[in-house]
């Protein structure tokens, strides 16, 4: 028979959610709005009622213990659903209806969220719910309506459609044109390159359209995050290689030149991931109106 053990408070499990996410007690106070030691004695709290520590220090900093790591695998999960819930109950409870969307973090910031407000024009009854996320999930169970995933046809229990392929081109500031001038594809190996650390073979792509050329193209600087690697290329560091998608409004206003086109022969595109089953009107009515989004997309030349 299990043992009935009492549930920690919402503001004990947020606080323990904060700290677990982002390593330490500093930071989840400035999230929570709290003091660091607050946070620390609501962790402790739980801990106790636990009976096992859940973070130690490491130097300055904090790291999940394997209790901790267990616990923090749970709380999230249940923190989400919670979430998603009363969110939902909220929406039922009014006339308003609810469309939950999850989206690749660069992706939903640069492309998708500012274009969010002409959708919600069409459809002024319904409140959305944007989650970002990077990896496939069980759409069912996180309650999600539609997600924008970017890779290969490949996402268990969810179906998948074609959205758009992924335009890829090299860009690079005016600043930095100016003092290192391409009047030719190979004068780009030339440049400082930039590197996204996750697509680091976009660059030997892009040498292998160059023939002849021995340029040493995985040195450089390199990036985690898309958001970096574009900053980093607007203010003249270096040659990117990057999707259209998410630099339109430095296209559009110079702030980056497009240098060349990059074709990936990976055959990852972008795809709208549905749970099974028949989709909600909602969601019907966001699949055509994205649909659509794309294909005014910025073309490469």
């Amino acid at each position: 028979m299990e043992r009935d053990f009492p549930i920690p408070s919402i503001s004990v499990l947020r606080c323990f959610e904060s700290a677990a996410k982002h390593q330490s007690f500093t930071a989840a106070a400035e999230e929570l709005g709290l003091t660091q030691s607050g946070v620390s004695r609501q962790v402790k709290e739980l801990e106790d009622q636990i009976g096992a520590p859940l973070f130690r220090r490491e130097g300055r900093g904090i790291r999940l213990t394997q209790a901790g790591k267990s616990l923090a695998e749970g709380v999230f999960s249940d923190l989400s659903r919670l979430r998603r819930t009363i969110s939902q109950a909220v929406a039922a409870g009014g006339t308003q209806e609810l469309l939950t969307i999850a989206a690749l973090p660069s992706f939903a910031t640069r492309w998708l969220v500012p274009r969010l407000k002409h959708f919600k024009e069409l459809r002024p009854n319904l409140d959305l719910m944007v989650h970002s996320r990077s990896e496939p999930f069980d759409l069912v169970e996180e309650g999600i309506d539609v997600a924008i995933h970017f890779g290969a046809n490949d996402w268990p229990g969810a179906k998948l459609s074609p959205l758009c392929p992924e335009d890829l081109i090299v860009v690079a500031a005016p600043a930095l044109l100016e003092s290192n001038p391409v009047r030719q594809r190979s004068d780009i190996l030339n440049l400082p390159l930039l590197h996204m650390t996750s697509r680091s073979h976009l660059w030997k792509v892009f040498q292998q359209s160059v023939p002849g050329t021995a340029a040493h193209v995985q040195v450089g600087s390199y990036f985690d995050r898309f958001s970096l690697v574009i900053a980093a290329a607007a203010s003249g560091m270096g040659a990117a290689i990057l999707p259209t998608y998410l630099i339109e409004a430095e296209l559009a206003s110079g702030a980056l030149m497009n240098l060349a086109s990059v074709k990936d022969n990976s055959e990852h595109n972008y795809y709208l991931a549905t749970p099974p089953g028949r989709i909600s009107p909602p969601t019907a009515e966001f699949l055509t109106w994205i649909r659509g989004q794309v294909s005014r997309r910025v073309k490469p030349v």
